[in-house]
Parts: structure tokens; C-alpha cells; sequence
């Protein structure tokens, strides 16, 4: 997940700056990893020998695990906060803050290690340094998950919409146009709905409900020229509607749905759609039929990694995307935080 200090205009490509969640799990490892990786390399920079290496890791941790574990709790407690600041505004005070930390833990350990005041620019020079790194490395990551809009788009659509959908609905609209005009006129809404969404700036997270509506209407669309082949199960008792995800990430799984479980067969096929929550994880389960045999098999994985892109991009390590193949049954059961818009 990340923390958007900037939000872009539909036509602008250059990235927003993003700060890292430092409440997010994943997030946190990264920066336990590299700083850990950075401290090493220092150690490595002042000793001749290994036993010398050893002694300065040592002489470096006593004050920059400290100031790294510290640091992190500040930030994740007051991410929202950080939030509402410029990117630029926003660097100066995780700039600040941990200088701050490292002269308070550094007079606090000094005697401890017999370490002399004159030392204390080189901690201030290694700890600004391994913040800026650190603060480069997931902007740069953020950007390598955030294409520019304009390929956004192309992917999306690529992704997402199968040029068959689009022939195929409205035939079944032009079907219905005199023989039931008022459920044409429905099928017409849900449509033009469904671009809405597949063709908008779909990059912050939104309500699990939203989601749910967008889907009901791509299946009723599909309703109208599979009929009863199509059956669906819905199990959204334990479904949070207020819980956060990013858009579009179950309407391409249920589409991929219909395409390889409906569609190859002549008889009746369910997909099933759970979602609900477990403590704070949210699961999201779609089940749809498998046939080994089926021509739809190859299919378009485009929209299986842009999923995954942009799990990554908001909840990094926390969330994950699973596929399953049983004996009749095909399964993609996704994880992810449970995050709420107060939160």
C-alpha cells in the first residue's frame, strides 16, 4: 500500500511523488533488509579484516537498529499525518525526524560504547543517506508499478475488456430492443457503467461494494446471451462493504471466469463468488468450472499480472493471489489486508 501525496489530473504523465505505507509489513522487511545491507557495507568501508568487519557491524548496530526500529514506529503511527503533507514537505519531516532520533539514541549510547561527540556527523551523513536511498528506492518502485496513464490505459484495456464482450452485449441489447425495450435500457446502463469504470483513473483503492456492484453488472450483461448456463452464487454474508481494494480486481477474475468456465460448455455452470473477512485480512474466493479439455485454456494473462502489479503496488508483501486447479473446479482465492477509509 502506498501513502499518494499528489493526486494527478486525467491528462498528466508525469508520476506523483509516493511515500512508502510504513505501517505495511512488506515494507517494513525492505527497510530492516536494506538498512541492515547498508550497515554492513559501512562496516566493510572503515575495517582492514573480517574480525574487524565483525567489530564495526557490531560498533554501527548499537545505534542504527535502534534509530531504524524507532523511526519505523514513528512513521507508521503518524502515516496519516504524512499523508497530508507534500512529497516534498513530507521528506523533509522523515528527513528530520530521523536525524532527531539518531543524535537522542546516540546521546543515550554514547557512554555506553565510549563513543566521542565528534563521531556524531558520520552517524547524521549515514542515517540522511540511507533515508534518501531508501525513500529513491520505493518512489522508483512505485513508478516501475505505476506506468504512465496513457499505457495504463492500453493495458487495461487489453487486459480487461475481450473485443467479443463488446460485439457480443450489444447484439444482445439490439435482441432485446422489442421484445423487452425496459430490460435493453438496463443492459444499455450497465454497460455504459462498466466502461465508465474500465476507462477511468483507476488508482486509488475503493469500497469492496463498489467492486461487488461493477460485478453484478458485467455478469448481468453476460446473463443476457448465456441465460441459464450462467449461474452464479453469491456468499456475501461475512463481506465488509466497507473494507478498501483496488478496482478492477474481481470483474477481469469473473470475466476470466465465464470466458474459460461458462462459455466452452453447453450445459449449466455456477461461479461462485465469496468474500469475507478473517481478523485483518479480507479474502476474496471466486470458484468457477474447469474442463481439461476446454478450448479457452490459453486465454489472455495480461489481466492475471496487472492484478498482481497492482496488489503489490498497494499492500506490497501483505497481500497475495493463489490459483488453484481441482479435478472440476478452478479457483483464485486473493488476500489482502483489511483496510478501512479511516484507517
Amino acid at each position: 500500500m502506498t501513502i499518494r501525496n499528489l493526486k494527478p489530473s486525467i491528462n498528466q504523465t508525469r508520476h506523483p511523488g509516493l511515500l512508502p505505507d510504513f505501517g505495511n509489513l512488506g515494507i517494513m522487511l525492505r527497510v530492516l533488509v536494506m538498512v541492515t545491507v547498508m550497515t554492513v557495507m559501512a562496516a566493510a568501508l572503515k575495517s582492514a579484516d573480517w574480525t574487524g568487519l565483525w567489530t564495526e557491524f557490531l560498533q554501527l548496530s548499537v545505534l542504527v537498529q535502534p534509530v531504524l526500529l524507532v523511526s519505523l514506529l514513528v512513521f507508521a503511527v503518524c502515516r496519516r499525518l504524512l499523508a497530508r503533507l507534500s512529497y516534498a514537505g513530507a521528506i523533509m519531516v522523515v528527513l528530520g525526524t530521523v536525524i532527531l532520533l539518531t543524535t537522542l539514541i546516540f546521546k543515550m549510547t554514547a557512554d555506553l560504547m565510549d563513543m566521542s561527540p565528534t563521531v556524531l556527523p558520520r552517524f547524521w551523513l549515514f542515517a540522511a543517506g540511507a533515508t534518501l536511498i531508501l525513500l529513491g528506492y520505493f518512489n522508483l518502485r512505485n513508478r516501475a508499478l505505476s506506468p504512465a496513464i496513457s499505457e495504463a490505459r492500453l493495458q487495461a484495456l487489453q487486459a480487461r475488456i475481450r473485443p467479443h464482450f463488446l460485439f457480443n452485449s450489444l447484439n444482445a441489447v439490439l435482441s432485446l430492443m422489442r421484445s423487452d425495450p425496459k430490460r435493453a435500457e438496463l443492459a444499455l446502463e450497465d454497460l455504459a457503467d462498466l466502461f465508465r469504470v474500465l476507462m477511468g483513473d483507476n488508482r486509488d483503492l475503493v469500497p469492496v461494494d463498489t467492486e461487488l456492484k461493477l460485478c453484478r453488472q458485467y455478469l448481468a450483461i453476460e446473463a443476457l446471451r448465456l441465460g441459464d448456463r450462467l449461474q452464479v452464487e453469491w456468499h456475501l454474508e461475512n463481506a465488509p462493504k466497507v473494507a478498501l481494494i483496488p478496482p478492477l480486481v474481481l470483474q477481469p477474475l469473473i470475466e476470466n471466469a465465464v470466458y474459460h468456465g461458462i462459455e466452452p460448455g453447453a450445459e449449466p455452470g455456477v461461479i461462485s463468488i465469496n468474500v469475507f473477512h478473517v481478523r485483518k485480512e479480507l479474502h476474496m474466493v471466486i470458484k468457477n468450472p474447469y474442463r481439461k479439455d476446454g478450448a479457452h485454456h490459453g486465454g489472455n494473462k495480461m489481466a492475471v499480472g496487472n492484478i498482481r502489479e497492482r496488489l503489490a503496488l498497494h499492500f506490497d508483501a501483505e497481500a497475495s493471489m493463489q490459483m488453484r486447479v481441482y479435478e472440476n473446479r478452478y479457483e483464485v482465492h486473493i488476500i489482502v489486508p483489511y483496510v478501512k477509509e479511516d484507517e
